[in-house]
């Protein structure tokens, strides 16, 4: 395994992470987990490839260029997953008033 190979990790990693944002953005929260069980296992195999290459400049910088387009597509993610999870909490805490006042009338 040489630098091409750690480089199409990258880039196939750099995918997944762009195809979870999409996911996230069209509220696909079933398929954004799935995608990051993906993710997940590539990661794997990446610390082992990066830990056998060393990479000559143009590769090391566009390995830079695609973990910088990873981290922005996971501050996206970030984001939707945070107003998903605030909207989930409202309706948590709406069903738990909700059953307090049914509770308390007997009903």
């Amino acid at each position: 395994m040489g630098s091409s190979q750690a480089i199409a990790n990258y880039e196939q990693l750099s995918a997944l992470t762009r195809q979870m944002r999409e996911a996230a953005e069209q509220g696909e929260w079933d398929r954004l987990i799935s995608i990051e069980h993906q993710c997940s296992e590539l990661v794997i195999t990446m610390k082992a490839v990066d830990a056998a290459v060393t990479l000559d400049d143009a590769t090391r910088h566009r390995k830079d260029q695609l973990i910088a387009d990873i981290l922005a597509d996971d501050a996206e993610i970030r984001k939707h997953v945070q107003v998903w999870m605030g909207q989930l909490q409202h309706n948590l805490q709406s069903n738990r008033q909700e059953q307090l006042v049914l509770k308390a009338y007997g009903a």
